[in-house]
């Protein structure tokens, strides 16, 4: 779930906490077979130019582009239109099957077209074509709903005290100067929400002619593949979701339940491996007990960042830690020896994974925040009270100091920011369990503490004809981290009542580092 925007500059729904330099791309297709001008209603398709990329994306070369121009606010009659970058990568077969696979980004705010490595690379395409198309406000829409200063903000935050009230202060300007700033451009930021984007997603495949397609979601792109699968299952054949946010759920609640269980995951498999647990022994209470003790004493330290080679002062809190440790599960053999070294005064490799990430291109300048609170300030803060909220941290941990517990990972201040984001709650019927009798493969990560392994049979309860599938060992988001995932996806939109799950039985879980 990869913040300003709580989300946004964690990383809550990204797959790593390491990145790569930026560039700008824009690519020329190089055929338009399938992909002709076509209006439908009040949306159209017209072929052209791949949308930009922040990275050059070798697998979009050749891919059939153009764009799609929908209303901003369809219960608008006056809306203005709004358009939409789409790319479609070819299958690799010489007879793909007709029914495409429609990829839907994580965040919410990621953009789609920017992940086409990550699916392409998995084999996605491997009979089927793969189309990305930009949500609404992501990089490569028009408008582009990002936020520069939020993303340098959550950057320099990584040297305050996390959950401390100046910084929360700071946090929340910086998400009012954003929201201030979108607004000035003639934004409806009311309209950027899963109602809306679903129905973005329906009118593509009504203008690209398609009969019907798959899908196949990401983290939030789970959500917004529940919510379609519920207000547009026409033409839908069968959808794939990976590392699930059940819209039913959202919030900070499910938040800190998703975090313990991909904590307690790591734990055991340490606890499991004699070496690791005869040198790492107890990793949950010596986690809790530095949760504690940072909390009321901080660190700081100084790490030099790889790309620039700049110094930068990095504190580590409580909250800090927690937050790190929610993306931390993504290079799970480092954590135990992480937490011993922080335990015995060595916070450097801590410090370097929560500040660099923050500090890398990756995390600067991409994400689409008016996205982030579109959703969540519509979908999520209605529906949960504060209260509720600070039940759940203290629930799931209850050793941990208040000041902790009354911020959801990744959810930092997420409450004040939508207060100053002011937009209008979403229906209520946005947060309907989603009941479908569309082949479903629920796909989950052992290690997952963003979206937990738990959504997968939770979201099956009302979906009969959905097969659920948690991978051991591997964190949020499947796809992008197994093989095994990646062969069980492609089989499961060959046969999706029966998708091959063999490869499960010769995973083993991973060698912890050892330190002497």
């Amino acid at each position: 779930m990869r913040t300003g925007s709580a989300v946004a500059a964690t990383g809550m729904l990204l797959t790593g906490l390491f990145a790569a330099p930026v560039s700008a791309q824009e690519q020329t297709p190089s055929g338009a077979t399938g992909t002709v001008a076509r209006t439908v209603g009040d949306a159209s398709f017209k072929p052209g130019p791949c949308p930009k990329t922040a990275d050059p994306v070798a697998e979009l070369e050749g891919a059939r582009c153009g764009t799609l121009t929908v209303p901003e606010n369809r219960t608008k009659p006056d809306s203005r239109k709004i358009t939409l970058g789409v790319a479609i990568v070819a299958a690799e077969a010489a007879e793909p099957k007709a029914d495409p696979i429609v990829w839907l980004a994580g965040g919410p705010g990621d953009d789609a077209v920017g992940e086409a490595k990550m699916a392409i690379g998995g084999g996605l395409n491997h009979d089927r074509d793969v189309i990305f198309m930009s949500q609404r406000g992501t990089y490569s829409a028009d408008p582009a709903l990002t936020c520069r200063n939020v993303d340098e903000f959550n950057a320099r935050a990584t040297g305050l005290v996390y959950d401390a009230p100046s910084t929360e202060r700071e946090h929340v300007a910086a998400t009012k100067a954003c929201r201030d700033a979108l607004a000035a451009t003639g934004a409806d930021l009311s309209a950027y929400n899963d109602i809306e984007s679903a129905a973005d997603y329906a009118d593509l495949r009504t203008t690209l002619g398609l009969k019907e397609w798959n899908l196949y979601g990401i983290s939030y792109g789970t959500q917004l593949a529940l919510v379609t699968m519920r207000l547009h299952p026409e033409g839908i054949r069968s959808v794939g979701i990976d590392g699930i946010l059940p819209p039913s759920t959202g919030g900070s609640a499910v938040t800190w339940s998703a975090a313990k269980q991909g904590f307690d995951g790591v734990f055991k498999a340490c606890e499991e491996q004699p070496d690791c647990n005869r040198r790492y022994p107890n990793l949950s209470a010596t986690f809790e007990r530095l949760v504690r003790e940072l909390e009321a004493k901080p660190v700081t330290t100084t790490i030099t960042l790889p790309d620039s080679q700049k110094q930068v002062k990095v504190t580590l809190d409580g909250g800090a830690l927690v937050n790190w440790m929610t993306a931390a599960t993504h290079v799970a053999p480092q954590v135990p020896r992480a937490l011993d070294e922080l335990a015995n005064g060595k916070p450097q490799r801590i410090a370097e994974q929560w500040a660099g990430g923050k500090y890398s291109p990756q995390a600067i300048g991409r994400l689409s925040h008016g996205l982030v609170y579109g959703v969540f300030c519509s979908e999520w803060t209605p529906y949960e009270t504060q209260a509720e909220a600070l039940r759940a941290g203290q629930k799931t941990y209850p050793s941990f100091p208040e000041s902790v517990q009354a911020q959801a990972p990744l959810l930092t201040f997420l409450r004040p920011d939508c207060d100053v984001w002011n937009i209008p709650a979403a229906p209520a019927s946005i947060r309907d369990v989603t009941q479908s009798e569309i082949p479903t493969l629920a796909l989950s990560g052992g290690f997952d503490a963003q979206t937990a392994a738990a959504n997968g049979p939770y979201v099956a309860r009302t979906l009969p004809n959905a097969t659920v599938v948690t991978i051991p060992y591997v964190a949020h988001v499947v796809f992008a981290d197994s093989k095994c995932a990646q062969s069980i996806a492609v089989s499961f939109f060959d046969t999706p009542a029966a998708p091959n799950t063999d490869c499960l039985k010769d995973l083993k879980p991973p060698a912890f580092e050892i330190a002497p």
